[in-house]
Order: C-alpha cells, then sequence, then structure tokens
C-alpha cells in the first residue's frame, strides 16, 4: 500500500520555523495500532491522518505515543494540502473530528481556522509548581486539558528550564506558560505535554484555544498577536469569537512523497 505524505511547517511563513506536521492521505483509517507506529515512525510532534468523506474530510491526530482530542498546527498543515495540493480550487474545507466540526478558511497568505474555545478557571497553585518551573508563578488556571501558568515577563517564559519529568507527572495531559507579550505581540506563551510524548510543543493551536479566552479577560479585548516562544517559535493571529477561537497562520511545505506500508 502507497500512502501520499506531506510534512508541512505551520504557524509561519519561512522554512525550518513554527510546528512541523506530517500529513497522511487515507481511502480508510487503518486499525489504530498501525495509525500509532505510523506516527511513531514519522517522530512529529503530531501526525494528521485524514479520510475524503462526502466533499468534507475525516481528520485524526497522533503523537509518537497516543492519539489527541484536538491538534492546531496538525490541522492547519492539513487545511495546507487540501487547498494547495488535492483541491487547489477550494477555499474552505470542514475537518470532522472527535472534537465536532472544524473548518478552515484559505486567505490570500494564510489559513483562519474555527476552534471551540477553552476555558482555564483560576486555580490554587499546585504544591512544587514553582520548583517544577524554576519560576515563581504569578497565578495558574487550569481546564480539562492543560494547566496554565501565568509568568511575570516574556523573558521569564523565554528563559524557562521546567523539569520536564516532573511535567509528566502532572494530573494534566499538558502545561502552557504564558506573560504579557514583548516585541509588538500581546503575549507569549510555551507549551509543555510529555505525558503526550512531546516535551515541548514548538506552536500549539490547542494551547491558544484557552490562551484566547484567557488574555481577553486580562486585557479586555478579543483579538490578539501572539507568539510561542520555543526554540522554533512561530507567531498566530488570535480572535475570540463567541464561544470559539479563530487561528490564523501561516503554512510552508517542506516534504511530499509516498509511504509503503
Amino acid at each position: 500500500m502507497r500512502i501520499p505524505i506531506f510534512q508541512v511547517d505551520a504557524f509561519t511563513k519561512r522554512r525550518f520555523a513554527g510546528n512541523p506536521a506530517a500529513v497522511m492521505l487515507l481511502e480508510r483509517f487503518l486499525d489504530d495500532a498501525v495509525l500509532q507506529q505510523m506516527a511513531a515512525e514519522n517522530n512529529l510532534a503530531e501526525t494528521a491522518f485524514l479520510v475524503l468523506d462526502a466533499g468534507d474530510y475525516l481528520l485524526r491526530w497522533f503523537t509518537p505515543t497516543t492519539e489527541v482530542p484536538l491538534c492546531g498546527h496538525a490541522t492547519l498543515a492539513s487545511a495546507a494540502v487540501v487547498m494547495e495540493r488535492l483541491q487547489p480550487s477550494r477555499t474552505k474545507v470542514v475537518f470532522h473530528s472527535i472534537s465536532g466540526p472544524l473548518s478552515v478558511t484559505r486567505t490570500e497568505a494564510s489559513y483562519i481556522m474555527d476552534f471551540p474555545a477553552r476555558y482555564p478557571e483560576r486555580v490554587d497553585t499546585p504544591i512544587g509548581m514553582a520548583d517544577v518551573l524554576g519560576a515563581i508563578p504569578i497565578e495558574v488556571a487550569a481546564d480539562a486539558f492543560n494547566y496554565l501558568v501565568l509568568l511575570d515577563s516574556a523573558q521569564a517564559v523565554r528563559e524557562l528550564s521546567p523539569d520536564i519529568a516532573a511535567i509528566a507527572r502532572m494530573d494534566r495531559s499538558g502545561l502552557i506558560v504564558t506573560a504579557p507579550g514583548d516585541n509588538s505581540y500581546d503575549f507569549v506563551s510555551r507549551y509543555f505535554a510529555p505525558a503526550k510524548g512531546i516535551p515541548e510543543d514548538p506552536v500549539t493551536g490547542g494551547a491558544h484555544c484557552g490562551l484566547a479566552p484567557y488574555w481577553a479577560k486580562r486585557l479586555n479585548k478579543k483579538s490578539f498577536r501572539a507568539y510561542q516562544a520555543s526554540k522554533r517559535g512561530g507567531e498566530i493571529q488570535c480572535r475570540l469569537v463567541g464561544d470559539r477561537v479563530e487561528l490564523e497562520g501561516a503554512c510552508v511545505f517542506y516534504l511530499e512523497g509516498e509511504v509503503l506500508i
């Protein structure tokens, strides 16, 4: 069996930045164990599997170790594959996923994703959080998926060197660290998810589904220019629209080929 594969750098306008995702086009979803093996072989933060379905696409996401309920950068990469390679006349695509229908619209230079918002609520700072981070939290919030930790400066976020093994033992699958932005950004962030096989994710759409509502409360605005300050780095335009979040970013193709199964 020959399976088309694309590797796309998402949330960036230049190659070797943003977050790389593999996108694989299937006639039908293979057994979960096979999908997981392919994702592990790709060894990227996420592999997206697409199946054409009545004009739309079914979409699933796998890290090298597990399936996840939502992935922004691999959805962005999937949209680029559909609208730049598979069906270049399209300007919109809907992906049906475990998180519901996700629409992506193509603009002249980028893509706009329509995702469900997540609403982190303030919680007591977990015991030992400062030791895990190597920094003092200003406050901590949480939703069903992630802890969100506010630090006092963008520099603190950029210089953070947390205890990855300790993060993997937390009772949330991921840890977002954020602060007011620098360099004309409204806020900066980083995202760590070792429990999902991703020590640090370069640029994370799902994290911004919580960051946008969080910063909307703090800044009393609904549109943001955000930067995820990983080593590769990436820029996301975020807009809070009702109970949805629009995430806008660009993509660059890196690899196109076939996988033999």
